[in-house]
């Protein structure tokens, strides 16, 4: 008898165990979504690709705040120094050591005069005071573009306001406060008084000269004269030289020997002539600000866009209107 022995049933694959049925009432889960790819890394941008458009950005806010710094920083600035002036050349009045000619005495403790040192531009000298127009300004020795920027300048090498002969006094148009912006209004016989060191003096208006008119007919012995220099033209915009030539009509006060005479003025001190002494401070201000641009780049590549203009925005405008002011030097200084 063949006895014939059946495999074994193949064993079926475990089932999973079945997902629990929720209470009756339970509200069914939302399918979960499926898991999205992480986004593929943007590169960041060039740093070389960054240097022109942020040079072209800083160059065109340094033009536009040369604009801003001659129409309203050189006013703001304008004020303060004459502020500082007026206290200071009221200090010396009161002491009695205002100067009255080309030099400044120095004491000793005697009495008596040890030295005499002359007179540094950008000091306060006189007073000027022109009702007609409203016109009440400190004047400093000095006629040079960074002087002018103070006030009124007196051309060094003519006699003090108040004093026989012609005494030049110069001043800007348009910025810095432009003082002599109204010269083209006076009229003859208006008056004029300038405070000095040797008091109280008064001048009438001649008239006004332009170039190409004749002069005046030269001073005689012990008379004293009074000439405005500005520009003239629009605004910002000098075509032309504007004098106005006035009389002393109060006694001529002396004046002390001089030191020098207008050969040896330097360039920088003629009417609409330029400060070339301006560029070594406008270049090494301009090596600050590419430094500057490129900090600002780098940092702009590492940590983001605003945090590094908070940061840059500040210094770089320091940097402009430094620049700014250097730069309005090398324009006329009767401007």
């Amino acid at each position: 008898m063949t006895i014939t022995i059946e495999p074994p049933p193949a064993a079926s694959p475990p089932r999973e165990p079945a997902a629990p049925v929720p209470p009756p009432g339970t509200p069914a889960a939302s399918p979960q979504p499926a898991a999205t790819p992480p986004p593929a890394s943007v590169p960041p941008m060039r740093l070389a690709l960054q240097v022109p458009g942020i040079a072209l950005s800083i160059l065109a806010v340094v033009a536009l705040g040369f604009v801003v710094h001659l129409i309203l920083v050189s006013q703001l600035q304008y004020q303060r120094n004459q502020q500082t002036a007026f206290a200071d050349f009221r200090a010396e009045l009161a002491r009695g050591t205002a100067p009255v000619g080309q030099t400044r005495a120095e004491f000793s403790d005697t009495g008596e005069v040890a030295k005499e040192t002359l007179v540094e531009p950008g000091s306060p000298v006189a007073v000027l005071q022109i009702k007609a127009i409203g016109l009440r300004a400190v004047v400093v020795e000095g006629t040079s573009g960074e002087d002018l920027r103070q006030g009124p300048g007196h051309r060094r090498d003519s006699v003090m306001p108040g004093q026989a002969g012609t005494s030049v006094l110069m001043g800007r148009r348009s910025a810095y406060g432009g003082p002599f912006r109204d010269l083209d209004l006076l009229l003859p016989g208006d008056q004029i008084k300038v405070v000095t060191g040797q008091g109280e003096h008064m001048y009438v208006v001649r008239g006004l000269r332009y170039p190409g008119e004749p002069a005046p007919a030269p001073l005689a012995t012990g008379q004293g004269r009074l000439t405005l220099t500005t520009a003239d033209g629009d605004p910002f915009i000098p075509r032309d030289i504007l004098r106005v030539d006035a009389d002393l009509v109060t006694p001529a006060q002396p004046a002390p020997p001089r030191k020098f005479g207008a050969a040896s003025l330097p360039p920088a001190e003629a009417a609409m002539a330029t400060d070339p002494a301006a560029w070594t401070p406008l270049m090494l201000w301009g090596q600050a600000l590419l430094l500057g641009t490129l900090a600002v780049t780098y940092l702009r590549a590492r940590w983001g866009g605003w945090q590094t203009w908070i940061v840059g925005a500040p210094v770089l405008g320091a940097f402009g209107f430094a620049i700014a002011d250097q730069a309005a030097r090398l324009l006329p200084n009767l401007l």
